[in-house]
């Protein structure tokens, strides 16, 4: 499991961490949908030993420069309207303005958080973080991205 995280982590990270990556649209796209697919499924199959060691903090915080690069790799990208509530079906007020290239420079920044975790504390402690984000901020960005690629479509 640690393989294929590492593995699509870096897939979806170059997008932040690069600028102008020369990919067409239609394969950029379906590289982002299939990875950010994959980083959800990963999440159902953590396994972890928990433990109390002190590990070394991640102080690595980079979005704007994310950010920008993220733009420049999906210069199409933009806002898009969401439902506040999903069970809140009679209220006009229930809509909210997203965003996606802050989605993708998110995910990013939580994703090199959990590769960085893993590289340089423990295996053990980027797949606890990984369960950590991941349900509290990670997931609704994708489920909200992945919404936006399908509704383009």
């Amino acid at each position: 499991m640690i393989t294929k995280l590492i593995h699509t982590i870096v897939q979806i990270v170059k997008f932040g961490l690069e600028t102008n990556l020369k990919i067409n649209k239609s394969d950029r796209d379906l590289l982002l949908e299939k990875s950010l697919i994959t980083i959800y499924s990963l999440y159902f199959d953590i396994r972890y030993e928990h433990d109390n060691t002190d590990y070394a903090e991640y102080n690595e915080h980079k979005y704007a420069d994310i950010r920008k690069n993220v733009e420049s790799n999906f210069p199409d990208f933009g806002f898009y309207n969401i439902a506040l509530d999903l069970m809140i079906t009679d209220k006009e007020d229930n809509i909210a303005i997203g965003d996606a290239i802050d989605d993708l420079s998110d995910i990013i920044l939580d994703l090199l958080e959990i590769k960085w975790r893993i590289e340089n504390n423990s295996p053990d402690d980027g797949l606890w973080y990984f369960q950590f984000i991941f349900s509290g901020h990670t997931q609704q960005h994708i489920i909200d991205l992945l919404n936006y690629l399908k509704q383009r479509k």
